[in-house]
């Protein structure tokens, strides 16, 4: 009889100390395989295994490609690369950014939910914007288990919440109480799997492992992507609009994945550096004018020192205008309001 058995787990800000409490929890003898990204930069080494290891029962690490999957373990994403999931093993590969992240979330949930359907229990932690929200779909169609920390419990509640707003959450539990639901969940029996797997989800774990013969075609079939208006903030090619409920989610043919939220955020910035390197851009302009025109004078050439003393004025007014529209850019996005939560210490979907 199979068992929930593959434990999936997301945190992104916040998240050490949120981790740190929950493999605290987990008993020693604990009948199945932990794995866990957490978002960190790509240029600093990771220590999470570390202080995992000292802070609860199980041994943590930084698994090889191709390692075996064994229980009472913790596996841990490394820096700038994702870890995945495959029938009995797993695989650490610098596939594409998701939502800007390597290792990300989202890949993570979906190659589990792939490989190893109902025996597989995701959970979402502390973390901004909505990372994990799709992997968590992807975890539920595949006849997983989804659990998520209750967002008035969490350092960063984004993540939480947008999971409650998307998913059909089987568990929504504060962090204290955790370890003892997953404990609760190993023991419990498995649901065979009941339908074949999903095409867009192996299609876009293919996608997060290079796979040189998903890129000849589009990243996903047309019955459940189309091409939208948007080009890929990591590499410019055009995106996909994929069909994942009332989630607007997109990928490239090279892989890259964002969220609409992940999305905008991914454009306000490269439109904050563009308006940056355009006031650059006119500032050189506009004191090379000066230069030149100060040069003509010195020569005699009052008309040629006219024409360029006219170019910086023109140049001096569009760098306060720009000036202007760049530090009076957006604020920051405002978290939406929660959804509501039950009072009950658990939600079931």
């Amino acid at each position: 009889m199979q068992r929930h058995d593959i434990i999936v787990i997301g945190a992104s800000m916040g998240g050490v100390e949120a981790l740190t409490r929950l493999v605290g929890q987990l008993p020693k003898d604990l009948a199945a395989c932990v794995l866990l990204v957490l978002h960190v930069p790509a240029q600093h080494r990771s220590y999470l295994p570390e202080i995992l290891s000292r802070s609860g029962p199980l041994p943590a690490h930084h698994p090889e490609d191709g390692e075996p999957l064994s229980q009472g373990r913790i596996y841990v994403a490394p820096n700038d690369r994702h870890l995945l999931v495959e029938p009995d093993r797993v695989r650490v590969m610098k596939g594409p950014k998701e939502n800007g992240h390597r290792p990300a979330v989202d890949p993570l949930f979906r190659s589990a939910a792939s490989a190893h359907g109902p025996r597989v229990v995701g959970v979402v932690l502390t973390g901004a914007l909505d990372c994990g929200t799709s992997g968590l779909m992807a975890v539920k169609r595949e006849g997983g288990l989804a659990v998520v920390q209750d967002p008035r419990d969490a350092l960063c509640p984004d993540m939480p919440r947008s999971v409650l707003e998307y998913v059909a959450v089987d568990h929504c539990v504060p962090l204290e109480d955790m370890g003892t639901l997953l404990t609760r969940l190993v023991e419990a029996p498995a649901a065979p799997r009941t339908r074949k797997r999903s095409r867009q989800v192996e299609t876009e774990v293919k996608a997060m492992k290079v796979d040189i013969p998903s890129m000849d075609d589009p990243p996903a079939p047309m019955e459940y992507a189309k091409p939208s208006y948007y080009g890929c903030p990591d590499c410019g090619g055009v995106l996909f609009e994929l069909e994942e409920g009332h989630l607007l989610r997109f990928r490239c043919r090279t892989g890259h994945a964002y969220t609409a939220q992940a999305l905008a955020g991914s454009q306000q910035n490269q439109l904050d550096g563009a308006l940056w390197a355009a006031l650059r851009a006119l500032e050189e302009n506009a004191s090379l004018a000066r230069r030149m025109a100060a040069q003509a004078r010195e020569r005699g050439h009052d008309r040629s020192a006219l024409r360029f003393e006219e170019r910086a004025r023109t140049a001096e007014a569009q760098v306060q205008l720009l000036r202007q529209a760049v530090l009076a850019g957006p604020s920051p996005d405002v978290a939406s309001e929660a959804p509501e939560v039950s009072n009950k210490t658990e939600q079931t979907g």
